[in-house]
């Protein structure tokens, strides 16, 4: 397997110098590293790392914000940034601050192995996901799509069937009216009415797109998400005699979206929260402690006590309704704001947010466990469980999701040794 590069930016000679050799241990590829912009977009087009790690406070003509856009937008590649925590609330201001894309000095080298391994895997989901919208971007636009040709003055002159259908009206209804009394838009994003495309892109004499979010309000009153353009229609001597509105709904690709965000977030067997949101809610939860030194989270690792012997007796068909069923059980026991993910196999964890103490934790604990006691039928069959439970809180000061995470499972182990069907506390 060839190593990934990382590009190192970081003008502090001592921690340029640590961070390459520990990138070096962990199996990464170092890129020689640099110090000012100009040079940093150079060396990103000569080695085309996987990664860069930037300090974004660099000298030269090219900011550091500036230089981060280039190096995503226009190379595609993820950025962490190296920030002192001073520099956290400035980055944030700026909305530079996004899961798994910056790190706060000093840190650890087991902190910045995850950051990173984070960052890289985020990066080949959104470009999974960039695919997949590409993909069904080109079958749409293989498709047939509704037209629309007004008059110079806006007014509607032809639709064509796949029109009609979508919107609601048909051509002899909408000849002669305007624009806007039969293609109803509103831009989602703002809450407002789009007025006559066909009047704009007239005067403005240029294609014009339709907004990100746009929906259609058909006939009948029914909103559907359409994309596409309107662009104005030349005669010969290149005057502009109309407009063109190409439109198609989008229904199916805003749920395709839709649903590939949630199979990179949830868990298909059991509709859960999955590690990756996990660990982002969790990193929220200690940014949250930071800020606000009277909030208090908890964490609760689970581990079902005989799932391997309901697998080897009933099957993985039996094991994995299992698992649902136990899913909607630990639902029930948390509020609304908690988080309950499947973590693997059958592992799962709890945040508990915004409690007063450690109280709040093993009163939680014990309510799944006392939910657990009750048999589950499936398929005639009276099913029972025990869980394991660790419980870790913010009490100390953890400045990564993974160092409470393993507190908690080492808790978990624990209550495992002390003979299962029990919670523990992980001791400070």
């Amino acid at each position: 397997m060839v190593p990934r590069k990382i590009l190192v930016v970081e003008d502090e000679k001592t921690l340029a110098s640590n961070i390459r050799k520990s990138l070096q241990k962990l199996g990464y590829s170092v890129s020689e590293i640099t110090e000012s912009g100009e040079e940093v977009i150079k060396k990103v087009a000569e080695t085309q790392p996987n990664l860069v790690l930037i300090d974004i406070y660099l000298a030269g003509e090219i900011n550091g914000v500036r230089l981060v856009d280039i190096i995503q937008n226009h190379f595609h590649v993820p950025v962490v940034h190296i920030i002192n925590r001073s520099e956290y609330k400035i980055l944030q201001e700026n909305q530079g601050i996004e899961p798994f894309n910056y790190i706060i000095k000093p840190f650890l080298e087991n902190d910045l192995h995850f950051v990173i391994e984070m960052a890289l895997y985020k990066h080949q989901s959104e470009n999974r996901l960039q695919e997949e919208k590409q993909r069904l971007t080109a079958i749409i636009n293989s498709m047939g799509r509704a037209v629309i040709v007004t008059y110079a003055n806006g007014c509607i002159q032809m639709m064509n069937p796949t029109a009609e259908m979508i919107t609601g009206w048909k051509q002899s209804e909408a000849f002669g009216k305007d624009l806007v009394e039969i293609v109803s838009l509103v831009d989602k994003d703002i809450g407002e009415a789009i007025e006559n495309l066909a009047t704009n892109v007239i005067e403005a004499g240029e294609i014009l797109d339709l907004p990100e979010n746009c929906a259609l309000i058909t006939k009948d009153g029914k909103e559907i998400p359409i994309g596409d353009n309107v662009a104005p229609i030349r005669d010969p001597n290149g005057n502009i005699t109309g407009a063109v509105l190409v439109f198609q709904d989008i229904t199916k690709r805003k749920e395709t979206e839709a649903q590939l965000i949630r199979n990179a977030f949830y868990d298909g067997l059991t509709e859960l929260p999955n590690r990756v949101l996990f660990l982002d809610r969790l990193r929220q939860a200690i940014e949250r402690s930071k800020r606000k030194s009277d909030y208090y989270f908890g964490v609760l690792f689970l581990d079902l006590d005989n799932f391997k012997e309901i697998n080897d007796r009933f099957g993985h068909g039996v094991g994995d309704d299992f698992l649902v069923a136990i899913a909607r059980r630990l639902e029930s026991c948390l509020r609304s704001g908690d988080t309950v993910a499947r973590f693997g196999g059958d592992e799962f964890t709890v945040l508990l947010e915004d409690i007063r103490d450690i109280t709040d934790a093993t009163n939680v604990a014990r309510r799944i466990q006392d939910s657990l006691r009750s048999p589950l039928s499936l398929e005639g069959n009276q099913l029972y469980t025990t869980a394991s439970i660790g419980i870790a809180w913010n009490c100390s000061n953890y400045e990564e999701p993974a160092t409470l995470l393993r507190d908690a499972d080492t808790a978990m182990y624990r209550a495992k040794r002390q003979g299962k069907a029990t919670y523990a506390i992980f001791e400070y």
